[in-house]
């Protein structure tokens, strides 16, 4: 189930806000907790399992970690199997067909020869979100340790806060000490379900009417086969595939943090209009917020940070970066985008203000950023590097010109596409991030908010093609 479907949106928010507020406040946490299983089980039901095996394992380690009187060694063995059964899990689920498809390629490559991928590795299947609330979940033992969160009231309260449908799937990820006060204490107001909704309601227009339109247009450059793509195509592709993933995932980040609101809850935000940044460090504070000081609070400065010398911080941030890409996909195309990502932040650093581009006219900094991140969004896209090469060929005018190019250009240059795309461009640089839009809600903004509802579900039953990106990572 995802938002942007009728099943989400006329069955099961209405039947899970009618169980919320009909329920004593006693049981809101339990309430919360059933239907949260059940959109995450809609999906596969087996893999309700796992989410559950993995909340009960970190409360009981959470319990080993804050009891009282807890030994030190005590302390750290909880800590332990909490980061071990989280990141085997991950690494069982996401990374073993990458393992082994890795470890055929180098034998193949070094004359082992006839190795041959089980098929126990190509059937695994991955649970979706995992990624997301291992790392909650995993967290809460980490905060508890560093004495940076309380322990959870009960075993309803910490369910709660891992399943909440919400963040669940695609974030953004929320740390257990940024709700814990909330769990024990949170307000249900009128003034905050309206904004919730109406937060909710901009992020759905998003996605339906800016992401989708947007991926397919990124389909059809992206698909085109060898010489079938022009560089105007393929900068038009690329720029189209850059505004579909912040489209998106940034939608879902405010339909979660809408439907947070609609229960009382406060989640932090995901982005910052991220494509006006001026450099790629800054862009990192301002793309997918929650990962980004995640793994800074979580990997980076445990690493050492920036304490150990200059190559330590060089290092860290490269190491970050490249698990960072892992993160996203058990694929080599994703670590070189990570590895790019970790160069530039490293690069950045080492220049200082002696950068290329330090002194460059602002507009010039952004559009030199900008084109950066759609370099690296080619092998985030690319199904593998044989597609990111042949792409970045056809972006730079050295991919030759098949005739067939312009039956690519026709159908990427029409009247629709350029609209949609235009569209978009107001929308990233013209325009504030919706967070700062909906600071202050008023009424006109609520009513533009069910507009926009309202023409995006009449809209989403002609779209034939509905992903959300992010579920897959």
């Amino acid at each position: 189930m995802v938002f942007s479907s009728h099943i989400f949106l006329f069955y099961f928010l209405p039947v899970a806000l009618l169980l919320y507020y009909g329920a004593r406040p006693a049981w809101r946490h339990l309430v919360l907790t059933v239907v949260s299983y059940v959109f995450y089980g809609w999906w596969n039901p087996w893999f309700m399992l796992l989410m559950l095996g993995s909340t009960i394992v970190d409360y009981l380690c959470g319990k080993a970690i804050s009891a009282d009187g807890a030994s030190a060694g005590k302390r750290k063995t909880g800590l332990f199997v909490s980061v071990i059964m989280n990141l085997a899990v991950l690494a069982f689920f996401k990374y073993a067909g990458f393992g082994a498809d890795t470890v055929a390629s180098l034998s193949n490559l070094f004359g082992g020869g006839g190795f041959e991928v089980p098929d126990f590795f190509r059937n695994i299947v991955l649970p979706v979100g995992i990624s997301f609330y291992t790392f909650q979940s995993m967290s809460y033992s980490i905060d508890l340790y560093r004495g940076h969160a309380v322990p959870a009231r009960n075993f309803t309260d910490f369910a709660c806060y891992v399943s909440m449908f919400p963040q669940l799937v695609a974030g953004p990820i929320v740390r257990y000490g940024s709700v814990a006060d909330q769990l024990q204490h949170r307000e249900h107001t009128m003034d905050g379900f309206a904004l919730g909704a109406t937060r909710f309601s901009y992020g759905f227009a998003k996605k339906i009417l800016l992401a989708n339109p947007m991926g397919g247009i990124a389909d059809v450059c992206f698909g085109a086969g060898e010489g079938a793509l022009g560089p105007a195509a393929a900068w038009i592709g690329v720029i189209a595939y850059s505004f579909q993933i912040y489209f998106d995932f940034s939608a879902y980040s405010d339909m979660a943090i809408g439907l947070g609101r609609m229960f009382g809850f406060r989640f932090p935000e995901n982005f910052d209009s991220p494509y006006r940044s001026k450099s790629i460090t800054e862009f990192w504070r301002r793309w997918h917020i929650s990962l980004s000081s995640f793994l800074r609070d979580y990997l980076y400065i445990p690493l050492g940070g920036n304490r150990k010398g200059n190559v330590r911080t060089y290092v860290n941030l490269m190491t970050v970066m490249l698990l960072g890409g892992l993160w996203h996909g058990a694929q080599w195309t994703f670590i070189a985008w990570g590895a790019i990502h970790g160069g530039m932040l490293a690069f950045e650093r080492l220049m200082g203000k002696d950068s290329f581009y330090a002194k460059m006219p602002s507009i010039a900094r952004m559009v030199l950023t900008f084109v950066i991140v759609l370099i690296t969004w080619v092998f985030f896209r690319a199904e593998n590097f044989e597609v990111a090469g042949r792409y970045l060929a056809a972006m730079f005018g050295a991919a030759g010109d098949a005739p067939a190019s312009a039956l690519t250009s026709a159908r990427v240059f029409t009247p629709a596409n350029l609209f949609w795309l235009a569209l978009c461009s107001i929308v990233v640089w013209g325009m504030p991030h919706t967070y700062a839009w909906l600071h202050r809600l008023t009424p006109g903004k609520a009513i533009a908010g069910l507009a926009l509802l309202a023409v995006s579900v009449m809209v989403l039953f002609t779209q034939g093609v509905n992903p959300f990106l992010y579920f897959q990572f």
